[in-house]
């Protein structure tokens, strides 16, 4: 049974829910949603298992905070035995526009703080990730403020319509691979 560890990325506390940085907390809740299963606290991270077609998937919601995810992902990818090209890091992207999303096999971290700590604990950066536009419509100096930020309500919506697509993708990476999950996602506006 092939297994695969899916990390979304967030800060944990009530005052960061359904930020703009907590998309990869939104997806995977989205993903656990769907196939009817909860959130179990255990260590450094909110974990839970879904098995289907054959495979398992361990999904997790650091409990590090946003920089500090690396220590998580290491610790679920070790105890797990799980292989870097069966990990898929869901992750907000400034770069992209707001609901614009892209599964890529590897990359550099782009400046993001989650990313450079992972980077940093696996000593690589050939590991998958999906990344979510979040836009980057603040002021200068204000990035920090922007990407700790609530959706504003237009936004919310555009966002919900694309957490579905989201968790289709992630199926896809599963179950048909990396290129063809590629294919078929990164090319949606």
């Amino acid at each position: 049974m092939s297994k695969y560890l899916i990390a979304g990325l967030g800060n944990i506390g009530e005052e960061y829910k359904h930020t703009r940085h907590n998309i990869g907390f939104d997806i995977v809740d989205a993903l656990a949603q769907k196939f009817e299963t909860k959130f179990s606290t255990d260590r450094l991270a909110e974990v839970t298992e879904i098995k289907y077609k054959g495979r398992t998937l361990f999904v997790i919601k650091p409990t590090t905070y946003m920089n500090l995810s690396g220590k998580a992902i290491l610790y679920w990818k070790n105890h797990l035995k799980i292989d870097n090209q069966n990990l898929l890091v869901i992750v907000d992207e400034i770069a992209f526009p707001l609901g614009q999303f892209k599964i890529h096999p590897k990359g550099s971290n782009g400046g993001h703080n989650g990313l450079r700590n992972i980077e940093e604990n696996l000593k690589t950066t050939e590991y998958p990730r999906l990344r979510f536009g979040i836009g980057n419509n603040y002021p200068k100096g204000k990035q920090v403020e922007y990407v700790l930020g609530k959706w504003k309500e237009e936004e919310w919506k555009i966002v919900q319509e694309k957490i579905p697509l989201c968790v289709e993708a992630i199926l896809s990476f599963v179950f048909e691979g990396i290129q063809n999950a590629m294919n078929k996602f990164n090319r949606l506006k």
